[in-house]
């Protein structure tokens, strides 16, 4: 048994250095990058800087901002995902905070909510099968190159070292990347969703896999292709600093052919959509289970009971396998130590069951399958909802319009 100290709060005035100290001692041998280069990222995590960001939210102007990657300034990218995919801030919460703004904007920024619930309902519908090609094989490169993200390129080094530094990405240069890696460069999609995943401060394999696979275009059938005319136009000072800039590897369109059909792929038709319990389930949990899906202070099944102390495992098993960056490290530990300002909160490193042993468990259901496994080994005698944006049902899962058809959004 592992239990570890409180991470520092941020908002209790704990500094980045502070977390990353506390991180570097506790976790730093499993951190893709060691102890040593432990770091934040370039958003700051916790329930106080979730709800500063949401109380600063402003979207006007987003539809036609939203795919800016430079100048920084003229980004409408909001960064909210960090805090979405931890539970510090729910869709419904966001999907209300738009009310009010213009209707395009408002309209264009639902939309990217839609994506983020739809990618939770095929997750939840397909678990691990979204880590394989579901409707083509990949691309066909017919020349791959023996390095994807060339850092004579400026646009790739821009790319990575976003990734690698900070930790975020805009949407358009997650394209940019994936399409980079795999449609032109002929790298594995798995391999690179698998780094993108491992550096994102967002990152779910609900929302990075549907990436990947819908700009490849394996779960789409037709490749986003990435080119110079793409970096001219939403990043230009990178065309114009750039080595390269007189033979440019991708002045034109790639010409990779459109992979075969995945033979005895998932059913993405009509079908159920795994959802957890529509109210609580069960009562009497003595302690909260805290997942990574969930570390909010709204968690269903904390907000339940104010009082009622909490526990959050750090999965040893499973960051030896994942070999998250430290970034990723650190945003949890401000989560937590945010946390534990408000309540009793034991934290501790280990297999996850083992570390919980049979105390009487209260947890919030979360649509991934690690949920599935680890509560079929555990003591979980009170589960409470997930906040759904759309109540999963039987619905098509093949395409997001074909889903968001029958939301009624």
């Amino acid at each position: 048994m592992a239990q570890l100290p409180a991470p520092p709060s941020p908002g209790a005035g704990a500094t980045p250095d502070d977390v990353v100290a506390w991180v570097r001692e506790h976790l730093g041998d499993l951190a893709r990058e060691g102890a040593d280069g432990v770091r934040p990222g370039v958003v700051r995590g916790g329930q106080v800087a979730a709800d500063v960001a949401l109380a600063g939210l402003d979207v006007a102007g987003y539809a036609r901002s939203r795919s800016t990657v430079l100048p920084e300034s003229r980004r409408g990218a909001t960064r909210m995902s960090p805090y979405v995919r931890h539970g510090l801030l729910t869709l419904p919460e966001l999907w209300d905070a738009v009310a009010d703004a213009p209707a395009r904007d408002a309209g264009r920024y639902r939309d990217e909510l839609l994506w983020q619930e739809y990618a939770r309902h095929l997750y939840a519908r397909l678990g691990p099968d979204l880590g394989r090609s579901v409707r083509r094989e990949q691309p066909r490169t017919p020349q791959p190159w023996q390095e994807p993200l060339r850092r004579d390129m400026a646009c790739s080094d821009y790319l990575v070292t976003s990734l690698t530094e900070d930790g975020w990405l805009v949407n358009q240069t997650r394209m940019w990347l994936a399409s980079q890696w795999s449609v032109r460069a002929g790298g594995d999609w798995r391999a690179g969703e698998d780094a993108m995943f491992a550096h994102l401060l967002d990152g779910s394999r609900a929302a990075n896999r549907l990436g990947w696979q819908w700009t490849i275009g394996t779960g789409s059938g037709k490749a986003y292709g990435f080119s110079r005319w793409q970096v001219e136009k939403r990043a230009p000072e990178l065309c114009r600093g750039c080595a390269l800039r007189e033979a440019c590897p991708i002045d034109g369109w790639p010409d990779a052919a459109v992979g075969p059909s995945v033979v005895g792929g998932p059913d993405l038709g009509k079908g159920p959509v795994p959802g957890g319990p529509d109210a609580v389930e069960g009562d009497g949990g003595e302690v909260v289970w805290l997942t990574a899906e969930s570390l909010g202070t709204g968690d269903p099944a904390l907000a339940a009971d104010p009082d009622r102390p909490a526990v959050f495992v750090f999965d040893e098993g499973l960051l030896r396998e994942l070999r998250l960056s430290g970034k990723r490290l650190v945003f949890l530990a401000e989560c937590l130590g945010d946390l534990a300002a408000e309540r009793p909160l034991e934290v501790r490193r280990g297999d996850v069951v083992a570390e919980l042993g049979s105390r009487r468990l209260a947890a919030t259901y979360a649509p991934v399958p690690g949920w599935a496994r680890l509560s079929a080994g555990l003591d979980v005698v009170e589960t409470h909802p997930w906040p759904w944006l759309v109540p999963p049902l039987s619905r098509p899962v093949r395409s997001f319009s074909a889903w968001r058809r029958t939301t009624g959004l």
